[in-house]
């Protein structure tokens, strides 16, 4: 199982802009999909965005398209969710995830097999 780290986060005003990483423990980084999910108040866990092990694909959900940008660093095991314009829908904490080993993308948007301890993001109106 990968160890995940998140960090970042924390309370920003609407319109604003905050990054978030996850750092893994794994030597084979490269070779797991990343993803990134969050959760509000009173509501279930949501699939926010994804990333090949490559860094090549990457998919995202409706509501944050051309807002969020998902990256890795495999060099330094880290994956990295930019988020601007943020809304105060946006609020929830955030998870990162490991998929399955060698597996595609797909497989994780349902659902990591490793999950990071979650950081809180809110944003004010």
């Amino acid at each position: 199982q990968v160890q995940l780290v998140e960090s970042g986060g924390g309370l920003v005003q609407a319109g604003g802009s905050a990054r978030l990483s996850c750092a893994a423990s794994t030597r084979t980084f490269c070779r797991y999909p990343m993803g990134w999910f969050r959760q509000a108040p009173g509501k279930e866990r949501e699939f926010v965005a994804a990333i090949s092990g490559s860094g090549g694909t990457t998919d995202y959900t409706d509501s944050v398209k051309g807002r969020f940008t998902i990256s890795r660093d495999n060099a330094k095991n880290t994956v990295y969710l930019q988020m601007n314009s943020l809304k105060p829908e946006d609020t929830a904490v955030y998870y990162c995830a490991a998929g399955e080993y060698a597996r595609t993308i797909a497989t994780i948007q349902t659902g990591g097999s490793s999950w990071g301890q979650g950081t809180q993001v809110t944003v004010s109106s």
